[in-house]
């Protein structure tokens, strides 16, 4: 560390230039540690600490548990912790290789993608429990090359996790109680410009 490197006598001169800062440098210095000891959640002094071990955050623990037991991630970064499980309703995610090829990808083939969501009855993490919604399926497409591949694994790694579609209100329809995509980025037309892949 520092200290070690530069001896004692340094560490006496640090502990008078701390005594030698200005007082409005004191404040704010004695304000952002009290703030270190306030949980986020509750904006209380914490109670029983509990540090997040990839982000740091601190809480109070039964706070942070209590949070935890509705979504697994950081309320303050969201960094996520544990098994993130959407909503999606149940159905089916296959593909197949074409030979023919996407633009910006002449020199390989399609992998195409298609789910088969089934209907069903809406539950308590849908908008409205207890009505009905229709099957729907659906087509997408990605390049039959390595990144394809790979963003393929992560898509069926989505679907696996109820991540890729949600029961809600349609942006293309305006239809309410459907099926839809639920915010990951799929190209869903053979045309159209290479940069419409998910990333």
């Amino acid at each position: 560390s520092y200290q070690e490197a530069t001896g004692p006598s340094a560490k006496k001169d640090n502990s008078k230039q701390k005594n030698d800062l200005p007082s409005k440098e004191q404040s704010k210095a004695k304000t952002e540690e009290e703030d270190k000891d306030v949980c986020p959640i509750c904006m209380e002094r914490i109670n029983n600490k509990e540090i997040l071990r990839k982000c740091n955050h601190a809480f109070c623990k039964s706070c942070i548990d209590q949070a935890m037991t509705y979504k697994q991630t950081c309320p303050v970064c969201n960094t996520v912790y544990g098994l993130m499980k959407g909503d999606q309703p149940e159905g089916t995610m296959s593909t197949r290789t074409v030979s023919s090829s996407l633009p910006g990808y002449p020199k390989c083939g399609t992998i195409e993608i298609t789910y088969s969501m089934y209907g069903g009855i809406q539950t308590s993490n849908h908008p409205n429990p207890g009505k009905p919604y229709c099957a729907t399926s659906r087509r997408a497409y990605l390049p039959d090359n390595k990144e394809g591949r790979e963003i393929l694994q992560l898509l069926r790694r989505a679907f696996n996790q109820k991540l890729i579609f949600t029961v809600g209100q349609s942006c293309t329809t305006g239809a309410k109680g459907v099926i839809t995509w639920n915010d990951i980025h799929h190209k869903t037309s053979t045309e159209g410009y290479p940069e419409y892949f998910p990333h």
